[in-house]
């Protein structure tokens, strides 16, 4: 089950409170010009952001309205809608994508949304729209930017130009800077219950059993992007991996790292190794994330407890640089997997 382009994905699933206040929004002339969508990966945060996107792009200026939307408080677009069509292209002129890009000096993509990212934002928003609407920006992995990004998009949205919104897309809104969020209207999106999670699955896989559509609800977490990972390449049996590197922590043993290693490191595919190391990195936020919020058990409490919140945050980061700068640059997957579970015994190493 690959995952779907959020650009081209017309299915929302789960979700409805966080679009009917879109459009409620939209349709009380109060849309505010900078939104913060959060939530955990996965779920449909990006989603959300382009189908709001396209809902303004196809709105008449006046009525905000769009010809091939919906009735009531849905954003959905008919995909054969011309905007719909040059949104997923990336070939609308009022819609500017803002993410981690390719980096052609090193050959890699970057690590970070830089400022001259953010920079080239500010002149796409200061513009007349092209189509007499909306100009939109979508700034999606938000938490990615570094210093200087972030500080170029804080002056665009202290001086926001009409007609024209800015959508964050964040699932580590803490990282970004106050004054940043302090400028956003917040709109944070739940893990998917499990009436939504069986719409989906009945919608991307329905070729499933529906023992395996249990189970894949069960595993997910109200994430759909989670159950497409668990889905593909036997990701129950890659999910049973994560769960004993999990079990193991504080101290897992070497053994245990260099079996999983030969297990997913090999073979011309990687063996699991993408769906291992994205696995890991969302569990670890589940884990950050029950623990900032207080619904964490006692026993996840005490063993993130041995380093800061933001020291597993940073090994979060690190993990996902790793899995970048290997499967880019086809590197050995075997000491990625070791050397990304050492970081879990001592996250404190990822900052060093």
């Amino acid at each position: 089950m690959p995952p779907p382009d959020p650009r081209a994905n017309p299915d929302l699933f789960g979700h409805e409170a966080a679009e009917a206040a879109l459009a409620g929004a939209l349709a009380a002339g109060r849309l505010h010009h900078a939104w913060l969508i959060t939530g955990p990966e996965g779920i449909g945060k990006a989603t959300l952001a382009f189908r709001f996107a396209r809902h303004l792009l196809a709105a008449r200026k006046t009525s905000g309205v769009s010809p091939g939307a919906s009735p009531g408080a849905s954003l959905a677009l008919d995909p054969a809608d011309p905007v719909f069509r040059r949104v997923a292209a990336g070939a609308h002129a009022d819609l500017a994508t803002i993410e981690r890009g390719y980096d052609p000096k090193r050959k890699r993509m970057r690590t970070v949304i830089t400022a001259e990212d953010v920079r080239a934002l500010g002149g796409f928003m200061a513009l007349t729209p092209a189509e007499g609407g909306w100009r939109v920006a979508i700034v999606d992995g938000a938490e990615e930017m570094n210093a200087h990004a972030a500080n170029a998009l804080l002056k665009i949205l202290e001086e926001p130009p009409r007609q024209a919104i800015v959508l964050l897309v964040s699932a580590a809104p803490g990282r970004l800077l106050p004054t940043i969020r302090s400028r956003c209207r917040r709109l944070r999106l739940a893990p998917l219950g499990d009436a939504a999670m069986a719409a989906f699955l009945d919608r991307a896989a329905p070729e499933l059993a529906a023992e395996a559509r249990a189970r894949l609800i069960a595993l997910a977490d109200g994430s759909p992007g989670r159950a497409m990972l668990l889905g593909a390449e036997d990701g129950m049996a890659v999910s049973a991996l994560v769960d004993e590197v999990l079990a193991a922590l504080p101290d897992p043993p070497p053994l245990l790292a260099h079996r999983i290693a030969d297990r997913l490191g090999r073979g011309e595919d990687g063996g699991g190794f993408g769906v291992f190391m994205d696995l890991l990195r969302a569990s670890l936020a589940a884990l950050v994330r029950d623990v900032a919020t207080g619904r964490a058990d006692p026993d996840q409490a005490r063993l993130l407890g041995r380093f800061p919140l933001a020291a597993w945050g940073d090994a979060w980061q690190a993990l996902t640089r790793l899995q970048d700068e290997t499967e880019r640059f086809a590197l050995d997957r075997r000491q990625a997997i070791v050397a990304g579970l050492a970081l879990l015994a001592n996250p404190a190493q990822a900052s060093a």
